[in-house]
């Protein structure tokens, strides 16, 4: 009886130990699945992101306040749980709306992030009020992500002279923009590619 019991328990601790050994190479597919290489470094700082768009915009680049985090979650509804780090600047003066907030995700919350900022981006293109001048950065203002980093571009500078040069500024001022902005994502994504 006791060979029998003996038997039976080693033969059950057996079977236990084999669906483990499956659940685990199952989660370890998984897991490969969900962590493929995307191409993009994930030891960059985001203060060094930031760095290389200002170098690329030069004096087109116009935020000088530093974003704090409970500035972003105020202003941008962007919770702490969603980063472990960012960096992100905007104007002091509120009658300019040039932003750029750059985030390293927290793990598996890149799409998150990205309907966060989209539901500020949102808000700013569809009920905010702007001063005239800023419609055409705010239209043009993009998310982009970069394997665990997440970008938010709202930039122009000064567009004095594309008002006055053209027979649509507000054309004119939207591509003058788009074109700021992908300056500042190439300078991002270019240190970011392994």
């Amino acid at each position: 009886m006791k060979n029998c019991f003996a038997k039976l328990c080693a033969a059950a601790c057996l079977a236990a130990l084999l669906l483990s050994a499956a659940g685990c190479a199952k989660t370890g597919e998984n897991a490969g699945a969900q962590t493929e290489d995307s191409g993009y470094r994930e030891d960059a700082a985001t203060a060094d992101l930031q760095a290389a768009v200002q170098e690329a915009l030069g004096e087109a680049y116009w935020p000088n306040m530093d974003i704090d985090a409970q500035m972003l979650e105020d202003l941008f509804s962007v919770p702490a749980e969603l980063y472990v780090e960012f960096s992100g600047q905007m104007p002091m003066i509120s009658t300019n709306v040039d932003t750029l907030l750059i985030f390293k995700a927290a793990e598996g919350k890149e799409a998150d992030l990205e309907a966060a900022l989209n539901a500020y981006r949102d808000y700013n293109i569809n009920e905010a009020m702007q001063y005239p001048s800023n419609m055409g950065k705010v239209q043009a203002s993009q998310i982009e992500t970069f394997g665990r980093y997440v970008c938010f571009v709202q930039l122009g500078g000064d567009l004095t002279e594309v008002e006055e040069s053209a027979q649509d500024s507000d054309a004119a001022i939207i591509e003058h923009c788009e074109k700021e902005n992908a300056k500042a994502l190439e300078a991002i994504e270019e240190l970011l590619l392994k």
